[in-house]
């Protein structure tokens, strides 16, 4: 028997974005269903490094990354590699990705990046009080540290674009680094981010956001999103079992949203990253802030009762198992920064949607504004979740966004 629902608004996915926008649509007083087969939060919501990356104005392809990527892509020891099974899907992605390397297109993208990012702390630290996770948010900023006098030399360029974006960035000397952290072994440096903030549990404040959201009305209901049709007065929702109509349905289904986006008559560019972390539980983790060593592609993340490992790009879809590698090469990473770790208390692989340009795609369907799309963050998910919450409401309001989502719509890739 097919349950037959309706409601005004219809929310795909269950992760930080979907379920920030859920809250923040009910509470202008709209009804919400908000729909996901796993439960809230439990994919790369989880398990992420938990950082609210505002300096995070750089797209993944850059002119230094594309004369690295041959190299980068066949090492099976790169912070960045490919599943070579996957090669043939992957390939129209990786032309795109190439064209946004370029010069000219990685600093448009970076222009846009740091303009969706500008607000970003201020809108987790309003989200976090709203929805009693003040606790969660440390402010203690954020490190970029450099194994070698070369790659500490090399920051000072990137430092000062990111600076020009906007992005508050200090460069520590290597006796400035150990007085802030000092259980690292001797490094050349660091770049230090001292207005970014970091989440000391990333389910559980997901799980205040779902609590938050269930509280002003939203329902959600466990269930897959399959296919949309539209009609005079909406769209219908289809999944096993299940017909939703809404007034209006937003996509926020992440790395699995391309299906959806192309039923709705939008062909997005969309492919999965496959992140992983490694976790060892003890009381207090032997950094005080997420520091990335960034020759090794990782973050070393301070959290509750447990150091986290997280990090490291395999662009590889998402029906291929964990790569042990993968797993294998953070634990070496991290036994190389710390050597008395034990053996990891867990892993884990979540897929994050991965742009060629690294912009998010945010906005209404090229076929109709009934549709709205907002997914595609790649790395910067949490980080954007309050203010792509706060865009999606506004243009279900008819409201102009207060930010400009033109680089950001589904028709940039007509």
């Amino acid at each position: 028997m097919i349950q037959h629902l309706s409601t005004d608004t219809v929310i795909i996915g269950g992760g930080v974005v979907g379920l920030t926008i859920a809250l923040t649509v009910a509470q202008r007083r709209r009804s919400v269903i908000l729909l996901d087969p796993e439960e809230p939060g439990s994919g790369a919501s989880w398990g992420n490094a938990g950082t609210i990356a505002d300096y995070a104005v750089l797209p993944v392809g850059t002119p230094d990354v594309l004369k690295q990527l041959p190299s980068l892509m066949f090492d099976r020891n790169s912070p960045l590699a490919i599943r070579h099974a996957a090669l043939p899907s992957l390939a129209p992605w990786l032309i795109r990705f190439l064209r946004q390397s370029l010069p000219a297109p990685a600093r448009r993208n970076a222009q846009a990046l740091a303009a969706l990012l500008g607000s970003a702390t201020q809108g987790w630290e309003d989200l976090a009080v709203e929805v009693g996770g003040a606790a969660l948010l440390n402010r203690r900023g954020c490190l970029y540290a450099y194994e070698s006098p070369r790659a500490f030399r090399a920051a000072a360029a990137d430092m000062a674009f990111r600076r020009s974006l906007g992005v508050t960035v200090d460069l520590l000397s290597a006796a400035e680094l150990s007085a802030m952290e000092p259980t690292l072994p001797p490094m050349a440096g660091a770049a230090f981010f001292p207005k970014a903030v970091f989440l000391s549990d990333p389910g559980h404040m997901v799980g205040l956001i779902a609590e938050a959201a269930r509280k002003v009305g939203v329902r959600i209901v466990k269930a897959r999103a399959q296919a949309l049709e539209r009609r005079v007065d909406g769209v219908i929702v289809s999944g096993p079992a299940l017909q939703v109509h809404g007034r209006r349905v937003v996509i926020a289904a992440g790395a699995h949203s391309r299906a959806l986006a192309l039923n709705a008559g939008d062909r997005v560019p969309l492919d999965t990253e496959r992140g992983y972390h490694v976790e060892w539980d003890m009381a207090k983790a032997p950094v005080s802030r997420p520091t990335c060593p960034t020759a090794r592609g990782f973050y070393l993340c301070p959290m509750a009762g447990r150091l986290r490992v997280a990090g490291t790009v395999e662009l590889g879809g998402l029906t291929a198992p964990p790569s042990p590698h993968r797993i294998a090469r953070l634990v070496a990473g991290a036994r190389a920064i710390f050597p008395d770790l034990p053996e990891p208390s867990r892993s884990w692989m979540g897929f994050r949607p991965s742009m060629p340009d690294s912009l998010p795609v945010i906005g209404p369907s090229r076929a109709g504004g009934e549709i709205l799309h907002a997914y595609g963050h790649g790395h910067i998910g949490l980080t954007l979740a309050p203010i792509t919450a706060r865009i999606i409401a506004d243009l279900l309001d008819g409201k102009p966004p207060e930010l400009d989502i033109t680089p950001c719509l589904p028709s940039r890739f007509a």
